[in-house]
């Protein structure tokens, strides 16, 4: 067994990274692609530099672990930038704009105000009566921003 990985060449891990890159093309939503091109990095690394089969292995193990990784960070990135313009299944961001009457009265600062079949928190920046005509204006977490409505 040692002498078949000892007989490894930069062609293997090649064709290796072609074929984990071939494989990626049928679904495997992203799985082989670092994957893949960790092999191909150890291949090319392999032709230039003579490496023990222990160390190739070492290499692709720390090549997938960083490609995948830095993949992973630009894509909670590109996530969290994405969540922030979208309005799509998060009602508190819907409810921004949306104006309602009070039913009973509204303490200045925080109290609970009741949005169709839901009550939440909501803070105020003067006291306001019940029958009262208010506009939701932003949305802090789970606490709404309401004003009277002019």
């Amino acid at each position: 067994m040692i002498a078949l990985l000892d007989s490894v060449n930069y062609w293997h891990w090649l064709a290796f990274g072609l074929i984990l890159l071939a494989a990626e093309l049928l679904g495997a939503a992203g799985y082989l692609l670092w994957l893949g091109l960790s092999a191909l990095l150890v291949g090319i690394l392999l032709t230039f530099i003579p490496l023990s089969w222990q160390l190739q292995w070492m290499s692709f193990g720390s090549f997938s672990l960083v490609t995948t990784w830095l993949w992973w960070r630009r894509q909670l990135t590109h996530d969290k930038q994405s969540d922030e313009q979208r309005d799509l299944n998060q009602k508190q961001k819907q409810l921004v704009g949306q104006v309602l009457t009070l039913d009973e009265d509204f303490p200045k600062g925080k109290g609970r105000i009741k949005v169709g079949d839901t009550t939440w928190s909501a803070k105020s920046e003067t006291s306001l009566t019940a029958g009262t005509t208010v506009e939701i204006t932003a949305v802090d977490g789970i606490i709404l921003s309401i004003s009277e409505k002019k």
